[in-house]
This record gives structure tokens, sequence and C-alpha cells, in this order.
């Protein structure tokens, strides 16, 4: 567990994943099964596909515990003629909490940049909403060992004015690409490592007290397997997960594995 006070969280991306009927039987078995079995307190965040968000508020908001919701993406634009784009105030508006930003799959498969990164964290925050900031090398790029530059850079073009500037709500979530749907996990010390990196950075660039209390994530094929040797780890303050939070069983496990 995290030497400093961060929240510990949960988020579960479902990606691009489950009908509406399909998404509404997940969380109908999750929450029953959160609220016999959660001891401790975690954040839990459910990321649907944009469809399913309308149709689940009433769930979760009968729910007693703290479990919230989230969206994959938004748009960098505020409103206008962008056609097929979601905005963060739209997202927020029917209650959303937290937005993916720079998920190494849009990245890679629609060409974002850091900087289209950046824009996206001010709609969400102007929005009244917390970005969930996506960083993380590939393959290539730990092989060549430019592990910390790479993040770096994602932190500093994506970040860095924003939080001179005034404090922001914002969680950091560290998502090795090469351990994405491989199957392939960082080892909780390599995971460790890179996050206590993040913390630095941020203790050098902003301040002591944001760097004590931000969340910083792992994602990279969590499992319910692993996650209790990777959530003990220093400065590991949660998980972003993806095809375990398909899974209801699974996906409690791992939730109850970060409140130990």
């Amino acid at each position: 567990m995290s030497q400093n006070n961060p929240t510990r969280i949960v988020a579960g991306n479902w990606k691009m994943n489950t009908t509406p009927e399909e998404g509404k039987k997940l969380v109908s078995e999750i929450i029953p099964m959160l609220e016999d079995e959660l001891r401790g307190h975690v954040h839990t965040i459910l990321i649907p596909p944009t469809v399913h968000l309308a149709s689940l508020k009433s769930l979760f908001s009968s729910i007693g515990m703290t479990l919230l919701w989230g969206a994959q993406d938004c748009s960098a634009h505020s409103k206008g003629a962008f056609t097929g784009e979601i905005s963060a105030e739209m997202l927020t508006s029917i209650g959303v909490s937290h937005i993916l930003v720079g998920h190494s799959e849009r990245r890679s498969y629609h060409g974002e940049t850091n900087e289209m990164c950046r824009e996206k964290i001010v709609r969400i925050v102007e929005a009244g909403g917390c970005p969930i900031y996506c960083v993380g090398e590939t393959l290539q790029e730990r092989e060549e060992g430019r592990v910390e530059k790479v993040i770096e850079q994602q932190l500093r073009e994506g970040l860095s004015d924003l939080l001179r500037e005034s404090p922001i709500p914002f969680v950091i979530a560290y998502e090795p690409v090469w351990a994405i749907g491989t199957g392939k996990t960082a080892t909780p010390q390599q995971a460790s490592e890179v996050h206590g990196m993040i913390r630095e950075w941020l203790r050098d660039q902003v301040s002591n007290s944001v760097a004590a209390t931000t969340s910083i994530l792992y994602g990279g094929s969590v499992k319910a397997e692993n996650a209790d040797e990777l959530f003990c780890m220093p400065d590991v303050d949660g998980g972003l997960i993806g095809g375990a939070s398909l899974n209801s069983r699974s996906f409690v496990d791992i939730v109850k594995a970060c409140a130990r």
C-alpha cells in the first residue's frame, strides 16, 4: 500500500464490450457482491460504453456505498459541429464523475497526442469532472531504457502547466502498453518503480502535497490472482482494470484486494 494517503481506487474499463442489457446484468451482479463482501474503503468506478451511461444511472443512484461511474473518452471541444463527439459537459450532466484521457488504445488507434490529452483534461475540469490521465511506455521504449523519459514527457505535455496554474482534480493511471490485453503484467517491483518515479515528478514539478495525495493506478492485465501482490506495493494506489472488469466475481475480488 502507498506510504502516502491517496484515495484507493479501482476503475473497471469495459472498453467496447457488452450490450446495454449485458451491462445492466453485470452491474446488478457487482452491486450486491460489493455490499456483502467489501471491507474497507475503496472508490469503485465503473466505466462502461457511453451508450450505457444514462440507462445505468438508476442502478448507480440506488447504491449506499462509494461507487462511481466514468466515461471512456470525451471531446477536446466544449461544443460545436463535431459529429460523433461527446463533450465532457454532456457526460458530467448525467452524473459521470471520471473520464479516461490518453488511454493507450486511443493513442495507438486514434493518434491522440499529449497536447490533445491536455485539451481534454481542460474540458473535463471545466465541466466539473475528474480526468484519469493514462501514461505508459511501449515494449520498444522499455527495452531502449526510455521509460522515464517517455512518461515524464507525457506528464509534462499533458499536465504540468495545468497543475502549476491552480489545483485541479486528477488521477494518473500507469499502463505499460506492452501489458495491455496481452496477458503480460509488469512485475510488482516494475510497477512500484514507475509509480514512485511519477510521484517524485509530481513532488519536483508541482508540490509535496499534490504528490502525497494523488492516486496513481496500475493498469495492465490486472487479475484477481495478481491484485494482492500489486496493490501492496509502495505508491500503487489501485488499478485500472480491463478484461477482468467484465466478470463480476473477478472484479469484486480485485476491489477487495485493494481494500486490504
